[in-house]
């Protein structure tokens, strides 16, 4: 039998192996020290009942402690603890440009489907650049996306989303971000302030970023990595098919959730492989 139990991921929800769990009684004294897993599951043996606290560390991250309920069998359950990197985990990328990497860079786009369930639609085709400057602050970056790349592995529903219905991708082949500029918000977390451009419509908007950091390639080169996510309304861009079903139910959201994994490569040009 277990006592107290926890998940512990990354702010992007990858798992945090060798974490460690560490409880103790409100007076500090050490209860028990348990190590996660490689999913990131940890477990202590059974507790005393009451309060103690939960202390969660690993390194390159910030230690998170919380306080957590033992029942009278001896176990409880802390949930989902998420560590955030340490602010400088990850160095800046040299200055200079690199160039989006399409092969290994990826576009999804969420929308919820009958209030219900979710439909994820994935753009093949990205390109762009980031030009790092002496600073994040002072850097910049953009990115186009062909509209009619949407793949959701649906080819009658695809064909309706590049419709005018949707994306209207004969008329809007193109979808742009122009950004200036990182904000840190801490660890490797990073906020890009800049405007996009999506079914003719030009709307300011921030990207939620977290950096994974830089390193050499195989290939001779050297590559860095950005996750991002935001959040659209459809009626924002002027995109505003209202199908409803079942009494009222939007076939499908008003609201889309946009993530990014982008992989660039150091220099002005992808490297021939």
């Amino acid at each position: 039998m277990s006592g107290l139990t926890a998940r512990i991921h990354t702010t992007e929800g990858w798992p945090v192996p060798e974490a460690v769990l560490t409880v103790t009684d409100l007076t500090g004294r050490q209860l028990a020290r348990a190590t996660a897993n490689e999913t990131g599951d940890v477990a202590t043996e059974p507790l005393p009942a009451g309060v103690c606290t939960a202390i969660i560390t690993a390194p390159g991250y910030q230690p998170t402690a919380q306080v957590a309920r033992v029942g009278a069998d001896g176990s409880g359950r802390l949930g989902q603890i998420v560590l955030a990197a340490e602010a400088g985990t990850n160095p800046a990328p040299p200055a200079g440009p690199w160039t989006i990497d399409p092969v290994h860079s990826m576009v999804v786009a969420t929308a919820r489907h009958l209030g219900i369930a979710s439909i994820k639609a994935n753009f093949t085709e990205v390109s762009g650049r980031l030009n790092i400057a002496d600073t994040l602050e002072n850097s910049t970056g953009f990115a186009e996306i062909k509209t009619a790349s949407i793949d959701t592995g649906i080819g009658m529903r695809d064909d309706h989303l590049r419709s005018a219905d949707f994306l209207d991708a004969e008329k809007f082949p193109l979808i742009s971000f122009t950004g200036s500029g990182f904000r840190r918000v801490g660890g490797d977390r990073l906020v890009m302030p800049g405007e996009l451009s999506l079914h003719g419509q030009v709307r300011p908007i921030e990207l939620d970023i977290t950096y994974g950091g830089y390193g050499p390639d195989p290939w001779g080169g050297v590559r860095a990595a950005f996750h991002a996510e935001m959040q659209l309304h459809r009626n924002d861009f002027a995109i505003d098919y209202n199908a409803m079903v079942r009494a009222g139910i939007a076939a499908v959201g008003t609201t889309v959730k946009v993530e990014l994994d982008i992989e660039l490569v150091q220099g002005d040009s992808l490297p021939q492989m």
